[in-house]
């Protein structure tokens, strides 16, 4: 049964739905020798080519946990030397990061080639948690804590964003714990600079039931999920 190509490419490896089509846009995938747009429907008799290779489809699943530290670019640009690209060109199978941990944070980033998990975790329809513990430049008060709970705004060029409801938890004087069900780009630093605080740390810890734990920065760990992943 033919699907849409975006969902193909996901559920078999290249990347999250979301980046698929990030893709086609881009005029990077070609579908039996024809630039692909949004509408086509493919199967595995199809031809299919990404930046000029060939896309070879799997089904076999992987995940693997991340500690990443600062200066690692998530961003897959092989033409950047401090591209998680070259870390993930030393497995044998295709892995992807579900998200992007900005390059001056450090902690969890989980990495698979299951687009239908990265798909459901990256969506803000599943509200599914992400803990993060942040330090800023100077002491907080309960005030400030209690408006990053509530929600607040900012403001990027001519785009205005708004956080939702989250729980914030003092950790000392500067630092907190922050657990979000969205994934605004680079939005703790925005909710914080829009209280008049500069993140100087900031670290994930929690990617839904995915937990860091004692995983040493650098390192990675591979896990064996029992079940269905599109029951995240």
């Amino acid at each position: 049964m033919k699907i849409r190509l975006a969902k193909y490419l996901a559920d078999h490896g290249l990347c999250s739905r979301r980046a698929a089509s990030r893709l086609i846009d881009e005029g990077r995938v070609l579908v039996n020798q024809r630039p692909a747009n949004h509408i086509d429907h493919v199967d595995a008799d199809d031809q299919i080519q990404v930046d000029q290779q060939p896309f070879h489809a799997t089904t076999t699943k992987h995940y693997v946990l991340y500690h990443k530290p600062v200066g690692i670019d998530c961003n897959l640009n092989p033409d950047k030397t401090d591209s998680l690209y070259h870390l993930l060109q030393h497995f044998p199978m295709r892995l992807f990061p579900v998200g992007r941990l900005d390059k001056d944070s450090c902690g969890l980033v989980l990495l698979t080639n299951d687009g239908e998990l990265a798909q459901r975790l990256l969506h803000p329809d599943f509200y599914h948690e992400k803990t993060y513990q942040v330090t800023v430049d100077k002491p907080l008060m309960s005030e400030v804590l209690t408006r990053l709970a509530t929600g607040v705004s900012w403001t990027v060029g001519p785009h205005s964003y708004q956080s939702r409801p989250c729980r914030v938890t003092p950790l000392s004087d500067c630092s907190f714990e922050i657990v979000l069900t969205q994934g605004l780009n680079r939005q703790i630093r925005y909710m914080c600079r829009s209280q008049g605080f500069k993140v100087v740390q900031l670290k994930r810890v929690q990617l839904a039931q995915f937990s860091l734990a004692d995983l040493a920065e650098g390192c990675f760990q591979a896990l064996s999920l029992c079940g269905n992943s599109s029951g995240f």
